[in-house]
């Protein structure tokens, strides 16, 4: 199985950032392309903090020039309460191979129930290869 892109989702939080520098790696090993997307509703100074923080990541990485980095780091305007089918979208509007998601679980039964999981819509669709970063 080859990787040829790679599209990671962050939303802000500490385990997305630790899996954008996990497919940071994954990219760099296959020398595959690297889409870094946050998903948000509005435009907002806190939309754009997560994208500067994703940047600052990426600037700091030292991957190999043949590694082709989207550093321009997409804002897709869509409603969050449907963000595991919206990562499937991008999947399929990129022609992403592998999703690279942060997940943590929720505190308790009735979050998890209330809240779902993205990462766990995208691996029921066994539409694309999923590596979950705790």
């Amino acid at each position: 199985m080859t990787t040829d892109r790679v599209l990671v989702p962050i939303d802000g939080s500490d385990v997305s950032y630790r899996a954008l520098s996990y497919a940071v790696d994954l990219a760099a090993a296959f020398d595959a392309t690297l889409d870094v997307v946050h998903i948000t509703t509005d435009r907002t100074p806190a939309a754009e903090a997560v994208l500067d923080r994703a940047r600052r990541i990426l600037d700091a990485t030292d991957v190999e020039a043949s590694l082709s980095l989207s550093t321009d780091l997409d804002l897709d305007f869509r409603p969050a309460d449907r963000l595991g089918e919206d990562v499937l979208d991008l999947v399929a509007e990129r022609g992403a191979d592998h999703v690279v998601m942060g997940h943590a679980e929720p505190p308790g039964p009735v979050e998890r129930a209330l809240l779902g999981s993205a990462a766990e819509t995208v691996l029921r669709s066994e539409r694309v290869r999923l590596t979950v970063v705790p």
